[in-house]
């Protein structure tokens, strides 16, 4: 079986991948409630004679699936959970399957499916050629909120791999060598005295008038921060009615940087922040972290390689009608953005080239990802395809509609072919490639050992 015969494999089976996908697009579930695609994608894994460990991290949808045995270990992370409020049909009007529905509009359907694409035909290789070493695919849960694989880093999942390779769905062929922001999710609840708000007001302390100062004060601190940071708030409790001096009110607060330092240290000023609006108010606050991942840690070696793999197979050719639904579907976004979902710059409407842009890399740019704790573990590469037109942005109904019709099953079959070549060439350590990923790796992270934010 020549690598020509392995990506021979991913274009004969590829059907039943697409189905796999659609279906979970079909079927989409919250972050840690994800049982249909991660149930589906054990199964699919299993039978095809991958050894099976779930529960992980004491999260019911998280999962191992792996085959071989011995060196090198090379993991394929995957995701699968979808978005609250972005249920969508595959159409270029906004239509809703289920009102206020979930729905994939970050791609996840494809994502995860990918993966177990990837690993299924390389297993296929290991077997014809006698291989030795060890294919991981991770099913990753609650990657929306930003913490399924910190809970699977705690139970030490990633520890002994040699490398990890992923992807996104996006607008272009390319390869994320870009640094994803750190980011700290994190709820602050206040707690007052409740009185009539009209007859005894004197009596009460507002928990609400706490939430409404921090939130003051921290929008004050946004002059003293690093640029690039991001502070993203929504009240999720103002009490209960205006005649009711509210005794309890929360705030749930994203604070995003460069890199985890740099949120540690804003984190602390909100806090205090937080701890003044409790003064002000004579109340009391606390606060709860949800999710703390790490900024992503690019790694050269492998992106490049992943780079040179994504070449070997066939570029997306997209229908007159593909293209005729993209055009509709940008017509519907009121501001356009002409550059990649990723910051990258694009020239087509659905790109077909091969993109890597040097000078992007380890640039931050904004948005967070739970890959970055894997990143701090092990060297890990990462690409994206095309499987939306430029102009959608991820986290949109427009997103929604284009990643589940054939436009983004077309990139995730890119995807997983880039993915299985590269993991092929990384059992053989073709050019020493896992030394000199390990190299990188080192002198990066600067030996910092991985501590899990929650």
């Amino acid at each position: 079986m020549s690598r020509s015969d392995l990506l021979q494999w991913i274009e004969q089976n590829q059907d039943k991948f697409t189905e796999i996908a659609q279906n979970i697009w079909d079927n989409p579930q919250l972050a840690y409630e994800e049982k249909y695609a991660s149930n589906l994608q054990m199964t699919t894994l299993k039978e095809a004679g991958f050894r099976i460990e779930n529960p992980v991290g004491d999260v019911n949808t998280a999962f191992v699936a792996e085959f071989g045995s011995g060196k090198p270990i090379i993991g394929v992370l995957g995701e699968f959970d979808a978005l609250p409020g972005l249920s969508q049909k595959a159409g270029f009007t906004q239509e809703e399957v289920v009102p206020n529905g979930p729905g994939h509009g970050c791609g996840h359907n494809l994502l995860g499916t990918a993966g177990v694409e990837a690993v299924i035909a390389l297993k296929e290789k290991m077997t014809e050629e006698d291989l030795s070493g060890t294919i991981r695919y991770y099913g990753c849960p609650a990657e929306e909120v930003l913490a399924g694989k910190t809970h699977m880093a705690k139970a030490g999942v990633f520890d002994d791999l040699d490398c990890a390779l992923t992807w996104h769905p996006g607008n272009s062929n390319t390869v994320m060598n870009m640094s994803m922001q750190a980011m700290v999710s994190i709820k602050f609840h206040f707690k007052g005295i409740t009185a009539h708000a009209a007859a005894a007001p004197h009596a009460g302390r507002s928990a609400l008038d706490g939430v409404e100062l921090m939130n003051v004060g921290t929008n004050y601190l946004r002059e003293h921060v690093p640029d690039g940071t991001r502070i993203h708030y929504v009240i999720t409790n103002g009490g209960l009615a205006p005649n009711i001096v509210p005794e309890a009110a929360s705030v749930w607060y994203y604070i995003r940087a460069s890199s985890k330092n740099q949120v540690e240290d804003i984190l602390t000023r909100v806090k205090n922040i937080a701890k003044g609006a409790a003064l002000m108010t004579e109340t009391e606050v606390e606060h709860e972290v949800s999710a703390f991942p790490y900024d992503t840690l690019p790694n050269d070696s492998l992106n490049e390689l992943m780079f040179s793999t994504m070449q070997e197979g066939s570029l997306p050719s997209f229908t007159e009608e593909e293209q005729s639904f993209a055009e509709r579907l940008v017509e519907t976004i009121k501001s356009k953005n002409t550059t990649g979902t990723f910051g990258n710059p694009v020239d087509e409407l659905l790109p077909t080239n091969f993109s890597y842009d040097k000078q992007l890399a380890g640039k931050s740019i904004q948005g967070s990802t739970d890959v970055g704790d894997v990143s701090y573990i092990t060297p890990t590469g990462m690409i994206s395809t095309t499987c939306a037109p430029v102009g959608v942005q991820l986290h949109s109904w427009q997103a929604t509609a284009s990643f589940g019709t054939s436009i983004g099953y077309q990139g995730m079959h890119l995807a997983a072919k880039t993915m299985s070549l590269t993991a092929y060439d990384l059992l053989l350590n073709r050019n020493n490639i896992l030394e000199r990923a390990k190299e990188e790796f080192n002198e990066r992270s600067e030996g910092k050992k991985y501590v899990a934010g929650i």
